[in-house]
C-alpha cells in the first residue's frame, strides 16, 4: 500500500480499515511511503479492497494511539499498527493489557513521539532576520521522528502574530500570519546563527541560573546535549556549571544557619548514608565516606568505592588501595596523617552473574555527589588536595580535566570555592593496575609518587 508520506495517518487509516474488513493478513501487505524505495518482495498486484460495509471493532484509545505512533521513524510502524488493528477484532480489550508485546511496542513508539514533540516545543529557538516584507523569524530543528506537521498547529497558536519558518532536514513549514505552507527540507547553513536578541537572552539566562538547584544529571536528561548546538544559552552552561559549586557554597553560607549543617565529619558521614541525590545508592551496602583525621593537611580524592570497599565500608582497601599505600610510603607520607575519600560515595556497578563489575561514574553522578565532597573539604580545610584521575578532578574542580595536562604542577582551587587549598592531579592507582605493559605501569607509578611528593611539599610551603 502506497501512502502519501511518512506521517500519512489518514491514508493509512483508510487503507487499513478496508484491508482489515476484508480479512487481509498483515503478512500480505507491504506499506510504502512516497519517496521511499519500493519493497522488491511486495506483491504489486494487491489492490485496495472496496469501502467496508460494516464498522470495525476498535477501542476508543486506538485511533489516538495509532495517529501518534505512526509518526515514529520505525519502518515497521505501519505493519505493527495493522497487526494491532486485526488483533482488536477478536480481542476488544487488548489495549488494556500493557504486558502484551505488540501493545507494549506500539505504546513505546507513541511515547517516543510524544517526547520528541515536547522537545521540539521546548528547544526550538527562532532567530530574527529581515526580508522584503520586514521581520521574519527562522528556526532550525532536527527532530528524531516525523513530528513537524503534527507540531505546526502549536507554533501557529503560540506565534500567530509573527511571520516565521521552521526548517528541518526533511521538510520546512512557513507561516505568513494567515496561512501555513510547506517547503522542502533544508540544511543548517540556511538558518541564521544568531540575531540581535542573542546577548539579551544570554543576560536573562545567566541572571536566572540558580546554582543551589543545579542537578546536571536531570538537566542533561531533560535537555539532551544533541539539542545544545542550536540553543543560544548553551554556550553559558559550561562556565555557569563550573562556577556553581563556589556560588552554592556562598549562597548556603548566607541562607542556611550553621546549626542546620553538620559540623563534624562523623555527623556528615551519618547524614550521607541517607543521600538520594542520584540512584547509585540502590543495591549497595551504603555510602563509603572518607576517613582520616579531621585536621589533615593533605587530602587524597579518588573516583568511587569498588566492590571490596563497598563490602568493607572503608575507602581504598582493595588492590588500588594497596598500591596507593605503597606510593604514599615511597613519597614519605604516613597514611594515618592524611584524609582519603572519593568523589562519588556509592559503588557504581553492573551485575554479571555473581560478580559486580565496576562502571565509571558519569558527570551527573559526580556532580550530584559534589555537595558531600565540598562539605568534607570545608570541614577539613586541607592545605593540599591530591586528585586521583579524571573523576576526582571533576569532583573537586567541577570541570573536566585530563591528568596528563594537569599533573606535575599545583592547581589553583580558589575559583572552585576552596581558597587556601592547592590541588595536585595524578593518575589513579587503578589505572596503573590496568596497564598491560610492565614498563608503562612502572612509569605511571613513579608519576604518582612524584605528584604525592609535590602535594606534600606544597602542604609544607603553605
Amino acid at each position: 500500500m502506497l501512502l502519501a508520506g511518512a506521517d500519512d495517518y489518514p491514508g493509512w487509516r483508510d487503507a487499513a480499515r478496508r484491508l482489515a474488513a476484508s480479512g487481509v493478513p498483515a503478512d500480505d501487505v507491504a506499506w510504502q511511503t512516497g519517496g521511499e524505495p519500493t519493497d522488491l518482495l511486495a506483491d504489486p498486484g494487491l489492490a485496495l479492497p472496496p469501502e467496508p460495509g460494516r464498522a470495525l471493532r476498535v477501542s476508543r484509545q486506538f485511533p489516538e494511539l495509532a495517529e501518534t505512533a505512526i509518526l515514529h521513524r520505525d519502518p515497521e510502524r505501519f505493519t505493527l499498527l495493522y497487526r494491532l488493528l486485526l488483533a482488536l477484532q477478536t480481542q476488544t480489550r487488548l489495549l488494556d493489557d500493557p504486558a502484551d508485546p505488540l501493545v507494549r511496542r506500539v505504546q513505546l513508539l507513541a511515547k517516543a513521539v510524544r517526547r520528541d514533540m515536547h522537545k521540539m516545543r521546548a528547544f526550538l529557538r527562532f532567530r530574527q532576520i529581515d526580508d522584503q516584507q520586514g521581520e521574519r523569524y527562522v528556526a532550525w530543528f532536527e527532530p528524531d521522528h516525523h513530528v513537524l506537521r503534527a507540531n505546526a498547529g502549536f507554533f501557529v497558536r503560540r506565534f500567530g502574530a509573527m511571520r516565521w519558518s521552521i526548517l528541518t532536514p526533511e521538510l520546512s513549514i512557513h507561516w505568513d500570519g494567515e496561512a501555513l505552507r510547506e517547503g522542502p527540507g533544508a540544511d543548517r547553513a540556511q538558518a541564521p546563527g544568531e540575531d540581535a536578541l542573542e546577548e539579551m537572552w544570554h543576560a536573562y539566562y545567566a541572571a536566572t541560573f540558580n546554582p543551589s538547584r543545579l542537578n546536571v544529571a536531570a538537566m542533561v536528561k531533560e535537555m539532551p546535549r544533541r539539542y545544545w548546538k542550536n540553543l543560544p544559552e548553551t554556550r553559558l552552561i559550561a562556565p555557569l556549571v563550573a562556577g556553581a559549586q563556589a556560588r552554592e557554597v556562598t549562597m548556603t553560607a548566607q541562607v542556611v544557619a550553621p546549626e542546620d549543617r553538620p559540623t563534624t565529619l562523623a555527623a556528615l558521614a551519618q547524614e550521607a548514608q541517607s543521600c538520594r541525590r542520584c540512584p547509585l545508592w540502590q543495591g549497595t551496602n551504603g555510602c563509603v565516606f572518607g576517613e582520616g583525621p579531621g585536621d589533615a593537611r593533605l587530602m587524597v580524592v579518588g573516583e568511587q568505592p569498588g566492590d571490596g570497599e563497598d563490602k568493607a565500608q572503608h575507602p581504598f582497601v582493595g588492590p588500588a588501595g594497596k598500591l596507593l599505600d605503597r606510593a604514599l610510603d615511597e613519597a614519605g607520607i604516613d597514611r594515618a596523617t592524611i584524609y582519603v575519600t572519593n568523589a562519588v560515595k556509592h559503588f557504581k556497578y553492573v551485575q554479571r552473574g555473581k560478580r559486580r563489575l565496576h562502571q565509571k561514574p558519569n558527570s551527573g553522578e559526580i556532580d550530584a555527589c559534589r555537595w558531600w565532597l565540598g562539605q568534607e573539604i570545608g570541614l577539613i580545610r586541607p592545605r593540599s588536595i591530591v586528585m586521583l584521575g579524571a573523576t576526582a578532578i571533576r569532583g573537586v574542580t567541577s570541570r573536566a580535566g585530563a591528568v596528563t595536562a594537569l599533573r606535575g604542577k599545583p592547581v589553583d582551587l580558589t575559583r572552585d570555592g576552596f581558597a587556601g587549598s592547592s590541588g595536585v592531579a595524578t593518575f589513579h592507582p587503578a589505572y596503573v593496575l590496568r596497564l598491560p605493559e610492565r614498563e608503562a605501569a612502572d612509569e605511571a607509578f613513579r608519576h604518582i609518587v612524584e605528584d604525592l611528593r609535590l602535594a606534600a611539599q606544597t602542604d609544607r610551603r603553605t
